[in-house]
C-alpha cells in the first residue's frame, strides 16, 4: 500500500515546477512587520525517549505539559526606488538560545560555560531585489525556498493548528531559507518562481525527519560545494482558488565540511535528492479549505546511512540515525465561519472557524536492504477552534491525536494558542 502510494503521488508530482513565497510589497519607503506565536500544550503521552523501541513500558506514564512560543519574527523592509527593495526577516525560535560563563570555586576557580536555554536566533530572509516589470524580479540573498505549501505560507494565520503543520514540517526544512538567487515575476493569474541556492547535506538527513535539518549548517557560513535547483509556480484562474506546484533537485552527498570525500570509495556517492509538491488554497467568504501533497526521494540512501554511522568522530556535527530512500506528507484541512451563521452578532473583521485537519506522513521510507522504523508511518487529526477579533490575530484551541501502527501507543494532546501577523506602519 504505502509503495503504491509512493509510486502514484510520484507520477502525479513529476511534473512539479516553478514558483516563489508571496512577501509583503513595501508600502511607501520602510515596512515593519512580523508574526509570532504563544503555545501551551498537555500532551497525554509518554516522553520517555524509548518509548517507541519498548512502548509497552511507557504505556501508561503521566501526561506532560510543554509552553512555547515558537517563533516571534520581525520584518524589516525599505524601498530604495527606481526598481530597487530591501527585504530583511529575524526569528526568534523558542525565545531564542541563551548562555553564561561564571567562575567555579568549587572546580579550581575554573571558568565554565553554560547552556542557560534552548532555542535558536536566524536570519531567514535577507536579500536585495531589482524589478524589471511585474513578470521579471531578481532577488538575490538569503531567501525562503518555497517548495511546498507551508514554506510558501508560513505564518501563523495561514493554517489553523496551533503549531505548524506537522507533516511538511517534519519531511521538509521549515521555514526553508538558503542563500541565492531567484527569478520571479507575475503574468495575468500566473506566478513564477526559480532559484539557485546552496545544495542540502546529505549528512544531515535523518530517519525521523528526512531532509528536514539538511538546509541547516553548523558552521559559520554555508557548504556549497553543491548547489539546489528549487521552482514553483502558482496559478489563480479560478476565483477564490490557488493552484500550486513546486519542486526541489540537488546532490546531498560531497556538499560537507571539509570536503575530503572526493578521492575516497564514496567519490561515486550522489545522493540526489529530489522533491516534488503540490498545495492549494480555496479561501472563500465563509470557508477556508487548504491541502497539500508532498513526496521526495534520495538516491544511495543505504550507503549514505553507514557512511554516516561510521563517522570516525562522535563529535561530528551529523545526524547519525539512518535516511530512507524516500518520504511523503499528504493533508487537508478545512474551516467555516460560524459567525455566519448569526448575522446580528457578527461584523466584517471578526471570524470563528470550526476546524478539521488530516494529515498523513512518514519521514522514512526505507529502501529493500534497509530496516524498517514503522512508528514513522503516522496519521495525525486535529479539530478545533480559530476566533478572529481581527484578521491580523488568531486565538486558536485544539484537540488532536497521532495514530501510529497498533504495536505503538497513540499520542493525544490539547493545544491553546495566540498568534498574530501584521505590518505596523500601513
Amino acid at each position: 500500500m504505502k509503495r503504491s502510494v509512493f509510486i502514484l503521488l510520484g507520477a502525479l508530482l513529476a511534473s512539479a515546477s516553478l514558483s516563489a513565497q508571496v512577501m509583503p510589497q513595501t508600502q511607501g519607503r520602510l515596512t515593519v512587520g512580523g508574526y509570532g506565536e504563544i503555545a501551551l500544550t498537555r500532551n497525554f503521552f509518554s516522553d520517555n525517549v524509548y518509548r517507541y523501541s519498548h512502548p509497552d513500558d511507557y504505556r501508561n506514564d503521566p501526561s506532560h505539559g510543554r509552553f512555547d512560543i515558537p517563533h516571534a519574527v520581525i520584518y524589516l523592509g525599505y524601498d530604495f526606488g527606481k526598481g530597487w527593495t530591501l527585504q530583511t526577516e529575524i526569528e526568534f525560535e523558542h525565545t531564542g538560545s541563551g548562555g553564561a560563563v561564571e567562575k567555579e570555586f568549587t572546580e579550581a576557580g575554573e571558568w565554565e560555560v553554560e547552556v542557560e536555554k534552548g532555542g535558536e536566533v536566524e536570519l531567514e530572509q535577507f536579500w536585495i531585489q531589482k524589478s524589471f516589470a511585474p513578470q521579471f524580479n531578481v532577488r538575490v540573498g538569503h531567501l525562503v525556498v518555497p517548495v511546498g505549501g507551508l514554506n510558501n505560507a508560513h505564518e501563523p494565520t495561514n493554517y489553523f493548528t496551533v503549531y505548524r503543520p506537522e507533516g511538511e514540517y517534519t519531511i521538509l526544512p521549515s521555514t526553508w531559507h538558503d542563500t541565492g538567487i531567484s527569478l520571479w515575476g507575475r503574468a495575468g493569474a500566473w506566478r513564477y518562481e526559480a532559484l539557485v541556492v546552496a545544495g542540502l547535506d546529505a549528512f544531515m538527513y535523518d530517519r525521523d525527519h528526512f531532509v528536514h535539518y539538511g538546509a541547516g549548517s553548523p558552521y559559520e557560513f554555508k557548504v556549497a560545494n553543491k548547489l539546489g535547483f528549487a521552482a514553483r509556480v502558482d496559478n489563480t484562474s479560478i476565483r477564490n482558488l490557488r493552484l500550486s506546484l513546486s519542486g526541489f533537485y540537488g546532490q546531498g552527498m560531497h556538499n560537507s565540511y571539509p570536503n575530503d570525500m572526493w578521492n575516497t570509495r564514496y567519490a561515486g556517492l550522489r545522493g540526489h535528492t529530489l522533491i516534488g509538491a503540490f498545495d492549494f488554497c480555496y479561501s472563500g467568504t465563509d470557508l477556508i479549505v487548504r491541502g497539500n501533497a508532498d513526496i521526495g526521494s534520495v538516491s544511495d540512501a543505504s550507503t549514505i546511512s553507514t557512511v554516516k554511522r561510521n563517522l570516525s568522530s562522535n563529535n561530528a556535527p551529523y545526524r547519525k540515525t539512518p535516511v530512507g530512500r524516500g518520504a511523503m506528507a499528504a493533508g487537508v484541512e478545512a474551516g467555516y465561519d460560524l459567525l455566519h451563521l448569526f448575522p446580528r452578532v457578527r461584523d466584517k473583521e471578526q471570524k470563528l472557524y470550526l476546524f478539521g485537519r488530516y494529515e498523513y506522513y512518514d519521514s522514512y521510507i526505507p529502501a529493500a536492504d534497509q530496516p524498517d522504523y514503522p512508528y514513522t508511518d503516522r496519521h495525525r487529526m486535529a479539530v478545533g477552534v480559530n476566533w478572529l477579533p481581527l484578521p491580523q490575530i488568531a486565538v486558536k484551541a485544539e484537540y488532536s491525536r497521532r495514530f501510529l501502527p497498533h504495536q505503538y501507543n497513540d499520542e493525544p494532546s490539547v493545544s491553546l494558542g495566540v498568534a498574530y501577523m501584521g505590518f505596523f506602519n500601513r
